[in-house]
C-alpha cells in the first residue's frame, strides 16, 4: 500500500510563492511518474504538472514558466515550486502517483489527500 502525505498549502498574496511536497511512504512498490492535479471550487481537477522518474517534466499552459516540478527519487518526494501565483491558481492541489506493486507487477494509481492553496487578490 502506497500513502501520499502533502504539505505546504496555504494563503498567499498575488505573486507570492508557495512550494509544495508530497512525500510516498510504504513497502513493496516502485513509484514511476508523479503529478500535481489541482481542483477549483466548481471545476473538474486538472493536471498541472507532471514528472517520469528520468525526470522528464510537464506542465499546463496555466502553470508555465511559473511552476517547476521536481522530484528527489532517494526520498520518495516530488514538489511543486509555485512563483507569482495568481488568484485563479486558487484550488486544492492533490499529489498523484503512479506505482507499480513489486510482487506482482500490478500498476495502480494513488492519490494524496490534498492541500488548500489560496491566492489573494
Amino acid at each position: 500500500q502506497v500513502q501520499l502525505v502533502e504539505s505546504g498549502g496555504g494563503l498567499v498574496q498575488a505573486g507570492g510563492s508557495l512550494r509544495l511536497s508530497c512525500a510516498a511512504s510504504g513497502s513493496g512498490f516502485r513509484i514511476n511518474a508523479m503529478a500535481w492535479y489541482r481542483q477549483a471550487p466548481g471545476k473538474q481537477r486538472e493536471m498541472a504538472s507532471a514528472i517520469t522518474s528520468g525526470g522528464s517534466t510537464t506542465y499546463a499552459d496555466s502553470v508555465k514558466c511559473r511552476f517547476t516540478i521536481s522530484r528527489d527519487n532517494a526520498k520518495i518526494t516530488v514538489y511543486l515550486q509555485m512563483n507569482s501565483l495568481k488568484p485563479e491558481d486558487t484550488a486544492v492541489y492533490y499529489c498523484n502517483a503512479d506505482a507499480t506493486i513489486v510482487m506482482s507487477l500490478t500498476r495502480r494509481t494513488h492519490w494524496g489527500q490534498g492541500t488548500q492553496v489560496t491566492v489573494s487578490s
